[in-house]
């Protein structure tokens, strides 16, 4: 028994240094050991003005991303609202900018964040365009150039819907009208696309909504944190949520729904995502594209039926881009929500995060709600964890008749072993009863630990006094000093083991974790101090009934 539980410890330490060395390299800008290395970012400015226009004329299995040819002259069209500053190039009406007024960068937080960009640094845009399966039909696609509509680029004071327009200039063939509706408090953007066919014959078009971004995926902000998925994401009510690796795509080995009636695309990345939205139940088509230079696209394509001349055929859709705010988008498109990776843990944290959400609108505060949740798992578990205490008291209890039975069979270790064994049974002990019952519970609080590394509303929110982002790291590392207290009185209330060695191992492992919340975000560390002071607390209460010091 006590060998295996001497292995067993070896083991745990090793993978946690082999971790530890992985996670520092990773929050050092380094590939990690379990991943392979990201890709370079694009490193022009017009690197997203490259990309190829969709499929022409008789392209029928031609990708989104197909040649188009002519380069032209446009200019950028700016509008702001109350949570948006959006940048259009009427080179397609596509969005190359949009910055999130109520939500700061990284970087700096005095500076709003960017979630689209056009620059030498980053490339993450949103496209529409038409294309057909007609041969010598020629369609507006989002390398046509369109012209402004007059009015207005202000969300003002009282007013709650903003319209922006862009449309082909000559009024002859298939003409293309594209707007763009912001309302007030919406992160999710109405886009209207107006197919209007002048010509002399009927047409078919089929209208792309397209996200393309860099394959760069940032390293996590926290040290010893997972890195959040970043790439594309599509969805369909047969296959639900399919995340695509850009690597995937890179190869031609991304594997993902092509068709349905149903589903929606996405761009994800930590904390933020973009996605395209069609309400109701028609087909459509999903195509996901490497398109050099380290650019890659995922696209939803959809039919628009026969448009006859004269005729015109109007299709709405919506744009998502803002925070992943689970509330929210649950009300958006079915498993929108999804967007939010909770990894392997999603069965559990989902309910911890309701939860959670719960207690902070009956509290106010995300720092206090953490702290709610704990004692409420706390309750939860207190006869399990009860059971784990009383089995580490009387172990404590024991330790003196197992130290000196240890110091007398010290040249006889099969009798010794056998010795142990006996008064484990007389005392009715079970070595592993203190482990078991905390295993139960593991699950439950690597869950916890997602939500809280997921939850985009951590994110600038304040708990008290000098903590002001629970997102981000202590800035004066006082919660970690007090963790690092709260757990080495945890393992002086815990049983010495009897092993030398085993004995060592228990003090410094938990200085060797005590290390690793010096630089995870705030509200982990509380979510863990919590649990800290109220085990102590129960366990010093088992321990003082059972006549243990």
């Amino acid at each position: 028994m006590t060998d295996m539980r001497r292995t067993l410890l070896w083991v745990v330490f090793l993978m946690s240094l082999t971790f530890l060395w992985n996670n520092w390299n990773v929050h050092n800008g380094q590939p990690s050991m379990f991943a392979p290395a990201p890709a370079k970012p694009a490193t022009t400015a017009t690197a997203a003005s490259g990309v190829p226009a969709p499929g022409q004329a008789g392209a029928a299995a031609s990708p989104v991303g197909a040649a188009s040819g002519v380069q032209v002259a446009s200019e950028l069209r700016t509008v702001k609202t109350d949570l948006f500053e959006a940048t259009f190039d009427t080179k397609g009406a596509d969005l190359v900018k949009l910055v999130l007024l109520k939500h700061p960068s990284d970087a700096d937080p005095k500076q709003p964040l960017v979630l689209f960009d056009r620059s030498s640094d980053r490339q993450y845009l949103a496209q529409t365009g038409l294309i057909t399966r007609q041969a010598g039909v020629t369609l507006p696609n989002h390398h046509t150039l369109l012209k402004p509509v007059a009015g207005d680029t202000v969300l003002k004071e009282g007013q709650d819907t903003l319209t922006v327009s862009f449309e082909t200039p000559e009024p002859v063939g298939v003409t293309l009208r594209k707007s763009y509706v912001f309302k007030r408090g919406q992160y999710t953007i109405g886009v209207r696309h107006e197919v209007v066919n002048r010509s002399a014959a009927p047409v078919q078009p089929e209208l792309y909504l397209q996200l393309v971004r860099d394959g760069t995926v940032p390293p996590s902000s926290m040290f010893m944190a997972p890195t959040a998925f970043t790439g594309p994401a599509i969805y369909t009510e047969e296959k639900h949520f399919q995340k695509v690796e850009f690597t995937d795509i890179e190869k031609r080995k991304a594997e993902y729904v092509k068709t349905a009636d149903n589903g929606w695309i996405a761009m994800v990345q930590h904390y933020f995502n973009s996605a395209w939205l069609v309400q109701g139940k028609s087909q459509r088509e999903f195509r996901t594209e490497s398109l050099g230079n380290n650019l890659y696209s995922v696209a939803m394509v959809l039919p628009l039926g026969s448009v006859a001349p004269g005729a015109t055929v109007t299709h709405e859709a919506q744009l998502y881009a803002g925070p992943q705010e689970e509330t929210k988008l649950e009300t958006l498109a079915p498993g929108l929500e999804l967007v939010k990776d909770y990894g392997w843990f999603a069965v559990l944290a989902k309910p911890l995060f309701w939860l959670l959400d719960k207690l902070h609108g009956l509290i106010g505060n995300w720092g206090w709600a953490i702290v709610a949740l704990v004692v409420l798992l706390k309750i939860a578990f207190y006869w399990l964890n009860a059971s784990a205490y009383r089995s580490m008291a009387k172990m404590k209890a024991i330790n003196p008749r197992i130290m000196e039975m240890r110091e007398r069979l010290k040249d006889k270790p099969q009798q010794m072993q056998q010795e142990m064994m006996r008064i484990y049974r007389e005392e009715k002990v079970n070595p592993l009863g203190g482990c078991l019952p905390i295993l139960v519970q593991m699950p439950f609080f690597i869950a916890l630990y997602w939500v809280l590394l997921s939850s985009v509303e951590m994110r600038n929110a304040p708990w008290l006094g000098w903590i002001t982002d629970l997102s981000a790291k202590d800035p004066y590392y006082i919660l970690p000093l007090l963790m690092t207290a709260s757990t080495l009185l945890q393992t002086w209330l815990n049983p010495t083991p009897p092993d030398p060695v085993q004995a060592r191992m228990m003090w410094i492992m938990p200085l060797i974790f005590s290390v690793f919340f010096f630089f995870f975000p705030a509200g982990l560390v509380l979510y863990w101090l919590t649990n800290n002071i109220l085990g102590i607390a129960q366990q010093y209460v088992i321990n003082k009934r059972l006549g243990v010091t």
